[in-house]
Order: C-alpha cells, then sequence, then structure tokens
C-alpha cells in the first residue's frame, strides 16, 4: 500500500489524526528525500563513469578513415589485423618509419613517454620527490649524453630514418596532448597537472636501447656475490657455489668454428660494412659514467623504473635455435626464438610489418617482427630473404675496480691523478632542483655510497694479487677505497645503425655485416634464409682483459688489470651449415675452454639448452620436423631439478603422514611443471626450501642463493657428497644429509599446506606460480582503484626457472610468482613465411581497456601462437582495418 492509499483521518477527540498526518508527511519527505539523495548519487556514479570510460576512449586510436600529416611526402597505407598489429605500406623509406612512428604513439605513447623520461634521468619530474633515487642513479649512468654522441656519429641515411621517425611521433603529438594522447596523463594530472610533453627526438629513441644493454648487462651481480663473500668464505667455499660450466655434460653453441674463408663473401654492394664499425677506446676516453641503485630503497607513486633497470634478475635470458632444412618435413630451415625478460605491461614489445611499395634501392625494407616503441624499425623477425633470433649471450662486460683515493685524486701506477668530476641537475616535480655531483676514475664512476652491496666492498675489499698485481706492502695509501665500474655501453656506439642493417639484409654476409655494427647488448645471433642456409655469429663489443679475468673486483691503481681493447670482429665465433643441422643458443657456453680469447666464467649453465638439443634430436629422429614441433618444444616445462629432487627422495620416508603423501607425489610425476600439477608445486617448493636450509637459514653467514641454474649444479654434485659439510646446520639442529633432506621434506609439506590446504592432491602448480601484469607505472601505486585500472591477472602459469618454458621465480624470496617471462615467442618458416606464427605477453596496444590491451595473454598463457602473415595477399585477408595517412593539403 503506498503512502496515498493510508486510511485518512482519526479521532477527532483525542487528536491523533493531525499527529498521524504529521507522521505521514514528513515519512513521505524523507522517503523522497532518500530518493532523490540516492538517485543523485547515481547520476552522479554514471557521470563519473561516463566521464571516465570517455576519458579512457579519447586516446584510442583511429583505425580508419585518413588522417592527414604535415611531414609525409606520400600516401601510406596502415593495414591492422584483429590483434591490432599494423602492416605500414609506404612509397620511400622516410615515409615508412614517419609512420612507424605516428602508429608507435598511437598505440604506446605513454609508454614511449615515460622511457625517455627513464632513460634521461627525470623520472622526478613526472612524480616528484620519491622518484629522485631512480634519478640520482641515471643521471650517474649517462645514458643520454652517449646516445646524443651516438646521434651525432651516424651516418646521413640512418640519422634520417630516426628524425623521420621523431617526426612521425610528433606529427600525433600536434593532435593529441594530455589524456588525448593517454589516460595516463589524466592520472598523472591528479599529481601533477602542470605536466606538459615535449616533443620527440632522435636522442629519445637510441637512448632506449642502453636501457636494454643494462638489462642484459649480465655478471655484475654475480661479481658483488663473490667479492662479498670473500670477506667470510675460503677460497674453496666459493669455488664450490661458483663452479665453473659443466662442459662435460651440457652443450656449447659451437662446438666447431667455421673458418672466416668458409663464410659467404661480403658483396661490394652492401650498405653496411664491418669495415665502418668505428674502434672503441682501450681506455677511458670517455666521460660517460653507470651506476647501480639501491632500488629496494625506491618507494612512491612509481616503482617501474625500479623494476625495468633493478638487477638482472632470475630468468633474465632468452632460447632461439635453428634447424636445416635437412631435418624439416619442408625441407627449408624452422628458426624459433622466445626471450626471457621482466615481465610487464604492456609487453616490451610492439608488433609490426614495414613493408615498401616497390621494395627498391631506394626503398629497401620489406621486414616483420618485434621491435620497441619509441625505435624505428624491426629488432628480431624476418623480412622476405631472411630471419634472425637474439639471446643474450652472457660475456662478461662489466667490471668493477677497487680504486684506492686520495682526496680529490686516485692512485694509478704509482702516481695521483685527478678524479674526473661532473655535475647534473635534477628537476623535481612540485619540490626544488638537486644537485649530483658524479666521481669517475679511468674505469668508469664510482658507484660505492650508492648500494650497501658496492658500500660494503669498499668497506673491507678482498683484492686478489695475481701476475702483475701491485703486492699488498706495496698497495699505494690513501684516505678511502672506492669501487668504480667499466661497462661496453658507456663508450659511444653502433647498435643504432644495425636495426637497419639487419632489416634490409639479404644473406649472411650482409646479415653478419650487420652484426659487427651491434655492439651492446652483447647478443648471440642464430640466421636462417629461403635458401636454406643457417648460421650463428657472436656480435658485440667484448674485451680482452689484462692480469684479471672479471670474476672479483680488480685492484683499480694497477693499468695491468685494464682492458687491452676488444676482440676483433673477425675472431668472434661464426658458425655457419653446421654438420649437425641445427644451432641452439640458450645463454650456455658460446665455445670450449680452448677458445683464444677469456669471454667469461659466468655463463648460463646450459640446462635449456641441453633439454632443446635433446628434443631437437629426438624429433628429428623420429621423423623431420614442423612448425609444431618448434612450438612444442617452447612449452616444454621439464623441471630438471625436480627430476633429481624425485631421484634423491626415492628411499626417503618421514614418521609424517602429509609429508609423505607429498612425496609420493613425485615416484610417477613426468617432471612437467604442468600449471595443473600437484607434482611441480611440492617439487619446486621442496628446492626453494632445500636451497634456504643448506645456505641460508640460520648461518652465520648466508652464502647467496642467487642463480637457480647455478645452484642446479651445484647441489647435484653435493647429493652426490653426503658427508660435504654443507648438509649441517647446526642452526637448523641439522647434521648430515639424510636429516637435511628429512627436515626439508617436511617444510615443504607444512609451508605448501600453508598456501594451499591440507590435501596435496589439490596442489596446483599454476596458481602458486601465477603471474599478475602489472603497469610499469600506475600498477605499484599502492591505490587499489587505479591498480584495478591498469593492472591485469593473475594467471596461472607453467614452466620455471631453468626451464624451456622460462617463466622465472626468484628463489628464497616468499613467493613462487612468475616475475621473467618469455616476452615473446615466434615460429619462423622459411619455406612459406605464411605459416611462420608469433605471439607476445600482452598485446599490441598500450591502452587500458582497450580490446588489444591484453588480448595476446590467454594464449602465451597457453602456450600456443597466431599466424603471422606476410605476403601482401595474406596480410589483406587479414585486415579488419585500413588507415590512409597523407600529405597535409
Amino acid at each position: 500500500m503506498t503512502v496515498d492509499d493510508e486510511p485518512r483521518g482519526g479521532d477527532p477527540s483525542t487528536g491523533d489524526g493531525g499527529t498521524a498526518k504529521r507522521r505521514r508527511s514528513i515519512g513521505r519527505i524523507i522517503g523522497m528525500s532518500l530518493y532523490g539523495l540516492f538517485a543523485a548519487i547515481v547520476v552522479v556514479a554514471l557521470i563519473a563513469a561516463s566521464a571516465v570510460v570517455w576519458t579512457i576512449q579519447r586516446s584510442f586510436p583511429q583505425l580508419d578513415g585518413t588522417v592527414e600529416l604535415a611531414g609525409l611526402a606520400g600516401e601510406v597505407e596502415v593495414l591492422r589485423d584483429e590483434l591490432g598489429v599494423p602492416t605500414i605500406v609506404a612509397g620511400s623509406s622516410d615515409d615508412l618509419f614517419f609512420a612507424q612512428g605516428f602508429v608507435h604513439a598511437q598505440d604506446r605513447f605513454w609508454e614511449m613517454d615515460f622511457r625517455r623520461h627513464v632513460t634521461s634521468g627525470r623520472v622526478s619530474e613526472l612524480f616528484g620527490e620519491s622518484q629522485l633515487p631512480t634519478d640520482l642513479f641515471l643521471r650517474t649512468l649517462g645514458w643520454r649524453e652517449i646516445a646524443e654522441q651516438e646521434v651525432a656519429a651516424l651516418d646521413e641515411e640512418t640519422r634520417g630514418y630516426y628524425e623521420a621517425y621523431a617526426d612521425g611521433v610528433n606529427a600525433y603529438l600536434a593532435d593529441h596532448d594530455g589524456a588525448e594522447a593517454s589516460f595516463e596523463y589524466a592520472v598523472l594530472g591528479l599529481q601533477n597537472p602542470d605536466y606538459r610533453i615535449e616533443p620527440w627526438s632522435a636522442v629519445d629513441s637510441i637512448a632506449w636501447l642502453k636501457a636494454m644493454a643494462w638489462d642484459l648487462r649480465s655478471n655484475v651481480e654475480t661479481e658483488t656475490e663473490r667479492a662479498l663473500m670473500a670477506q667470510d668464505f675460503s677460497t674453496e667455499q666459493i669455488t664450490q657455489l661458483f663452479p665453473g660450466y659443466p662442459f662435460d655434460r651440457n652443450p656449447v653453441i659451437a662446438p666447431t668454428l667455421t673458418p672466416v674463408d668458409l663464410l659467404p663473401a661480403t658483396p661490394e654492394t652492401s650498405g653496411f660494412s664491418s669495415a665502418s664499425v668505428p674502434t672503441p677506446p682501450v681506455e677511458g676516453e670517455t666521460d660517460a659514467a653507470a651506476a647501480v641503485i639501491d632500488w629496494g630503497a625506491v618507494d612512491g607513486v612509481v616503482e617501474a623504473a625500479a623494476a625495468l633497470l633493478g638487477g638482472v634478475g632470475e630468468g633474465i635470458g632468452s632460447n632461439s635455435w635453428v634447424v636445416s632444412g635437412e631435418l624439416t618435413a619442408s625441407g627449408k630451415p624452422l628458426l624459433a626464438n622466445d626471450p626471457h625478460l621482466g615481465a610487464s605491461l604492456p609487453s616490451v614489445w610492439h608488433q609490426s610489418h614495414l613493408r615498401c611499395a616497390p621494395v627498391s634501392e631506394e626503398c629497401p625494407f620489406d621486414v616483420a617482427g618485434f621491435g620497441f616503441s619509441g625505435v624505428p624499425g624491426i629488432i628480431i623477425g624476418h623480412n622476405r630473404d631472411i630471419a634472425w633470433g637474439f639471446t643474450n649471450l652472457t660475456t662478461d662486460v662489466t667490471d668493477l675496480y677497487i680504486e684506492r683515493i686520495d682526496g680529490d685524486s686516485y692512485w694509478r701506477d704509482g702516481q695521483l691523478v685527478p678524479l674526473e668530476t661532473r655535475t647534473e641537475t635534477v628537476e623535481v616535480a612540485g619540490g626544488d632542483p638537486v644537485t649530483l655531483e658524479i666521481r669517475s676514475t679511468v674505469h668508469g664512476p664510482i658507484v660505492s655510497g650508492l648500494t650497501s652491496d658496492f658500500t660494503a666492498i669498499a668497506a673491507d675489499p678482498v683484492i686478489p694479487h695475481g701476475s702483475g698485481a701491485t703486492a699488498p706492502d706495496a698497495e699505494p695509501a690513501g684516505s678511502e677505497y672506492a669501487v668504480s665500474l667499466r661497462w661496453t655501453a658507456l663508450e659511444p656506439g653502433s647498435t643504432a645503425a644495425s636495426i637497419f642493417a639487419l632489416d634490409e639484409a639479404t644473406d649472411f654476409a650482409t646479415f653478419r655485416d650487420a652484426a659487427a655494427l651491434f655492439d651492446v647488448p652483447a647478443q648471440n645471433l642464430v640466421y636462417a634464409d629461403r635458401e636454406g642456409n643457417i648460421g650463428y655469429q657472436t656480435p658485440g663489443r667484448l674485451p680482452i682483459r689484462g692480469a684479471g679475468d672479471g670474476s672479483l673486483p680488480q685492484p683499480g691503481w694497477d693499468s695491468a688489470y685494464d682492458w687491452q681493447g676488444m676482440i676483433p670482429f673477425a675472431e668472434l665465433p661464426v658458425v655457419y651449415n653446421p654438420d649437425e643441422g641445427y644451432i641452439v643458443t640458450a645463454n650456455n657456453a658460446v665455445v670450449d675452454p680452448d677458445y683464444r680469447y677469456f669471454l667469461t666464467s659466468d655463463w648460463d649453465y646450459g640446462w635449456r639448452a641441453a633439454r632443446i638439443t635433446e628434443l631437437v634430436q629426438r624429433k628429428a629422429a623420429s621423423g623431420p620436423l614442423t612448425a609444431d614441433d618448434m612450438r612444442d618444444i617452447q612449452a616444454d616445462a621439464q623441471f630438471w631439478m625436480g627430476k633429481r629432487l624425485a631421484a634423491a627422495y626415492a628411499d626417503v620416508t618421514t614418521d609424517d603422514a602429509r609429508t609423505d603423501a607429498a612425496l609420493a607425489l613425485l615416484d610417477d610425476w613426468d617432471a612437467q611443471n604442468s600449471a595443473d600439477s600437484a607434482a611441480a608445486a611440492y617439487a619446486n617448493v621442496l628446492w626453494d626450501e632445500l636451497v634456504a636450509n643448506m645456505f641460508v637459514r640460520e648461518r652465520e653467514v648466508a652464502a647467496p642463493a642467487g642463480s637457480q641454474s647455478r645452484m642446479f649444479l651445484v647441489v647435484d654434485r653435493l647429493l652426490d657428497e653426503s658427508t660435504d659439510p654443507w648438509w649441517t646446520n647446526e642452526g637448523l639442529g641439522i647434521s648430515g644429509q639424510r636429516e637435511m633432506l628429512e627436515r626439508t621434506a617436511d617444510d615443504a609439506a607444512e609451508r605448501l599446506a600453508g598456501l594451499q590446504g591440507d590435501d596435496p592432491t589439490r596442489w596446483e602448480w599454476g596458481s602458486l606460480h601465477a603471474i599478475t601484469l602489472t603497469s610499469d607505472t600506475f600498477g605499484s601505486s599502492g591505490i587499489a582503484p587505479i591498480e584495478w585500472l591498469f593492472n591485469r591477472g593473475p594467471y596461472p602459469v607453467a614452466g620455471g626457472t631453468s626451464v624451456v618454458d622460462a617463466t622465472g621465480w626468484v628463489l628464497g624470496s616468499d613467493s613462487f610468482a612468475t616475475v621473467t617471462v618469455p616476452s615473446m615467442r615466434m615460429v619462423v618458416d622459411l619455406a612459406d613465411l605464411d605459416a611462420s606464427r608469433w605471439n607476445h605477453l600482452t598485446g599490441t596496444s598500450g591502452h587500458a581497456f582497450h580490446p588489444n590491451y591484453t588480448d595476446q595473454t590467454e594464449t602465451w598463457q597457453r602456450r600456443e601462437m597466431t599466424p603471422w602473415a606476410f605476403s601482401d595477399d595474406a596480410v589483406r585477408a587479414a585486415a579488419t582495418d585500413e588507415l590512409r595517412l597523407v600529405p597535409a593539403s
């Protein structure tokens, strides 16, 4: 009954009627007021939601129709498929890269803008004082100054490509500012309303290549670990925990090198030549500097620079391999690649296809694959003639030096030399500028004082004294020790030109020309062509060391320990059409110990390489290989250490029913880290607990757990040495191998029960090892609604660390969550390029809520790939959108 239907009137003698009427009136007013308030809230919420939706969507790219752009010389087609992957068709190289700049800005400009603030040490200009430690580190690194030198050194044609790309980005920015460029600018405006987007430049593009080189810099963390261990552990213990590469059991990339005189000759018409590669200075002839910051101290709105530029991280590496037509069903080569990098949202990669119409000497590009937003060209992929893949070379290109400082000078071969200094001013949003003074020696910047590890090394250095080293009693006196860093990427190089040389290479000779220009980061390059050839080339600027091997910090006051130059490109390892019919690279040792030059003592230990080699051999023995076989190898999740632990625990039982039930899971396990596997969950937790109990927990001085690849070999050998002292941990009350294994089994079962319940059959590796895709900027803001806008997941995943399906997690941490990933996967079929396949972690778009933001993630999660159209007919058949870019009238 409504209010108007209630009985009217009342007993006049009592006066109740008036009171009741007033109450009813008040009730109606309150009801109407509450209804109005509710309605108002709903309206406001709808308006707010609509405003958010409008703000989010206003930056989505235009995909169809015609756009007039000042700076274009001719019309350009941009064809996109349902994944948003663009094929750009242009009549000139300048228009091609102009359009790529425009498209990258459409899809990813916030990512590009943030990256250039990172590489130039200007993150505080975006997010304020909380990011000051990040900027102090990056200014010390000096990437932008080196990028400026590299731009100045480029040949006119290559510089023109970068400038055309920048013009395309700026053509987009001419009509897009703030939230029209990306939703992130609307969120940034809540904190920093005065921020304005600056024009793009060629230096912005090239500086990002330095960031990638830092991410793949190799062993400086391992060198630091050894240096700190040397203060508390014996040489024998350090050698035991940092063993050499197991050449007797795991493969090398190039067991037999191809003599250079048997390689195809470089045509005289080649546009790029290794003869033009500049020779880097032998000693400190650059004022560039590098450093490492303790990222754990950085907190605030943005943690992305920390994730991007922190330690190399567990699982950074890659797989690539190539199989000749002698072993394939088509009779032509197959090439596979999946680089392992830190997980990011959006993915570090952007897929695209760049095509000249027609392909000519003036416009030579018809190339597709993966690149970086903010950088023109294709980094990894194929053109109409060849395909190539990358993995990290893992050679040692960074060295720490212990310097003897005396006031404003340092000792050098018995003489005091003035420290080089430079001053930087860091602008801070909402705060005062900060002045930074950077000190450098001939080797590089002083990095002690920036991180606790480097500072600890300087406080109590353990200095090697070998051939050529100063004797301890002759060590120069001074007021302090300091630690400096030398890194090959802090000298101007030619990688910026190598990208285009790779993109237009047509055979192994021109491919090697391009490789000669690719100086940092040092990479393994695998090759295949449509003529049926396969190959491998080590590129990179690789130092020739003096008295030391770079495994520990060297005495900087003795020039005998200085780098003596770089290995000539002609003497770097190369393989062409090997008898085996395949080449496998997975960050393992490149060559055997007989190679003339020392490369490193810190290779990945080769478990992934061994497994890939085994699978290639097995599949080849059972029949010709196909693209499906290559995909299946990429998806292999065999956990080598899990197999080893299952064997070690075969006769171990405990007095705990839950623990014994957990151990029983290992009895018939296939050793695959499948997402739904209970045995995989227990095996990985068991592994983590074993390393902690043996080397970390309750030890007077904990030994660094570090690389799982390394610890696989350490523990494998210790399992055969039951009386080794590492099996005893008095702090835990454990004496001997048997007690250690039993205690660890109990600890692992208890830990996993706390995470996933008491029933071992219901445990799952995938959910324990899940990945949450976290935005590189606002995804770690600490503000839940903002994080919800940008982050996605969690997604349960298979794989693991030192597994072919390399979804890495951090040994010794509180979590098994995936932190490093196969950032992309590709299989190139040289018999039919349209039959090739590809995929990457997230999607083409960097715009939250865009259909292409994370539309490739579930495919990635399932270890699947999608068709990769290349021919004009296939591209046009797959196209769902067509945008015409035309010169402004």
